[in-house]
């Protein structure tokens, strides 16, 4: 049986993991993802660029960029009126994710086998 105590603590993670599920869970933001990826330039990329590579128009762009940085997969650096793009090095968001996932996985591995199957 699985303690309460950690039920209560995945339950915490996976709040503290919502933003980040919900940025990944996106098509539109998982296909700027791998353009990000796919740009090479580590220094960022600005919205016109993003735009191009995907095909999205600069506002549906910046209103994607917008939930990744407000979940913490992306920074924003700014050099003048240009603003570059880029993933976040320290990943925190990422490090939560993880963390619950890992606990997840332990809590159901625990679990006794249900399926019927001998």
């Amino acid at each position: 049986m699985v303690d309460n105590s950690e039920i209560v603590a995945l339950s915490e993670e996976i709040k503290n993991s919502r933003k980040i599920l919900s940025c990944l869970g996106d098509e539109t933001r998982q296909h700027i993802i791998l353009e990000m990826i796919k740009g090479g330039d580590c220094t960022g990329l600005r919205v016109n660029d993003i735009a191009v590579k995907s095909n999205l128009s600069r506002p549906a762009v910046s209103h994607h960029l917008g939930i990744m940085k407000d979940a913490g997969l992306v920074k924003v650096r700014r050099e003048g009126t240009k603003n570059y793009y880029y993933f976040d090095a320290d990943m925190e968001s990422f490090t939560t994710l993880i963390t619950m996932l890992n606990h997840a996985k332990a809590i159901m591995s625990s679990l006794p086998e249900r399926s019927g199957d001998d």
